[in-house]
């Protein structure tokens, strides 16, 4: 079984490309906390992510660096051939499920920030469901 799930803050934006078939594609680095106990510090691994068609678009329009997420997917290891001739390997996560574990950072429009504030607000005892 090849799973991986991993929690952490992107390094940066997500970068959404298309192929020449029209699929989109998103690449993104994810800074996952590695506890050293020796250290008693923490250190990051900063580890690829790459994410397809739907799920890559969705990243490009809702996820943004320092964001915390959550990503489910699969270890891949592929091999290609560098621009100087010699054959490179590359380890990456090829995203399944994401999910946001923080909103988007402010829109800069106050309006529409105090209407994603306000969400989810509201919290209703179970025999006071207002539906």
């Amino acid at each position: 079984m090849n799973k991986v799930i991993l929690v952490g803050r992107l390094a940066q934006d997500p970068e959404v490309r298309y192929t020449a078939s029209g699929k989109a594609v998103a690449s993104f680095n994810l800074a996952v906390n590695r506890f050293s106990s020796g250290q008693g510090q923490n250190n990051a691994d900063f580890i690829p992510i790459v994410a397809w068609e739907k799920l890559a678009e969705t990243c490009g329009n809702n996820i943004s660096k320092g964001q915390r997420i959550l990503v489910e997917g699969r270890l891949q290891i592929r091999s290609y051939e560098a621009n100087d001739g010699h054959k490179r390997r590359v380890a990456e996560v090829v995203a399944q499920s994401i999910e946001f574990l923080e909103r988007k950072q402010s829109t800069g429009n106050k309006e529409a920030d105090a209407v994603l504030d306000s969400m989810g607000k509201d919290i209703y005892p179970d025999e006071e469901i207002p539906f």
